[in-house]
């Protein structure tokens, strides 16, 4: 890779700023000046530092994130605040993008990445992907809507669903349930619980495939996840082929 390129992934600015910075003799590759923009270097091989500090280049990044309500799961928004807005800029330059979407009122596990092929694999139909959700229902949840669930209900569009799996943790006039499903329909929580005569009154999202939600994480915070996270995930739709 170019040292230019790379250097300019890693947010130490434009090809046009990067270029003034390699001139100026403060980068070096494997202890010697480089000035050349063009020079090519191996990142996982070569000691690249900028000002004596060490560059540990990175392709890819993947976040996970507690979204709160209010922000919605997108990159750029006119009117409403993103959820790249909550990024710090040392992640941001990665370009990261939410793999899939939360309703802008729902909260929990998001997961953002700029690896296009595994967010692909992730929300490809073809990999029933499973997704639970922790939400609260403004009436009584019965047997009948776990029976109701498990057949699959007809979405107010005549759509079918696929069968989810409902799991009744508390019943009375408000409900808490668990309910995981493998298809990510616009609004499907709260239009499967809406083809059965109910409402969803708070939604959270609490695991997509292997990867749960960490409990630490406060709405709104985020951090990259481990490598031993990001290779579960990877074992995990590899299996899934």
């Amino acid at each position: 890779m170019r040292i230019d390129k790379l250097l300019a992934n890693m947010g130490y600015g434009s090809r046009k700023d990067v270029k003034k910075f390699l001139k100026s003799g403060r980068v070096t590759v494997n202890g010697e000046s480089v000035k050349d923009g063009k020079f090519h270097v191996s990142p996982e091989e070569d000691t690249i530092e900028v000002l004596g500090e060490e560059v540990h280049y990175k392709e890819f990044i993947y976040l996970m994130m507690n979204k709160p309500p209010g922000v919605i799961s997108a990159t750029e928004d006119l009117r409403d605040q993103t959820v790249i807005d909550l990024l710090n800029e040392e992640d941001a330059i990665f370009n990261p993008f939410p793999v899939g979407r939360l309703d802008k009122d729902t909260e929990g596990l998001l997961l953002l990445t700029n690896n296009g092929q595994l967010a692909h694999q992730l929300l490809s139909p073809k990999k029933d992907v499973p997704k639970t959700y922790f939400a609260v229902i403004d009436s009584v949840v019965t047997s009948e809507d776990v029976e109701a669930f498990i057949k699959g209900v007809t979405l107010d569009d005549g759509y079918k669903t696929k069968p989810g799996k409902l799991e009744i943790i508390k019943s009375g006039t408000y409900s808490d349930i668990e309910l995981t499903i493998t298809e990510g329909k616009f609004h499907q929580v709260k239009r499967m619980f809406e083809a059965v005569g109910k409402r969803v009154i708070y939604l959270k999202r609490l695991s997509m495939g292997p990867l749960k939600l960490d409990e630490n994480l406060d709405l709104g915070e985020y951090r990259e996840l481990t490598d031993k996270e990001v290779q579960v995930i990877k074992n995990y739709l590899e299996e899934q082929k």
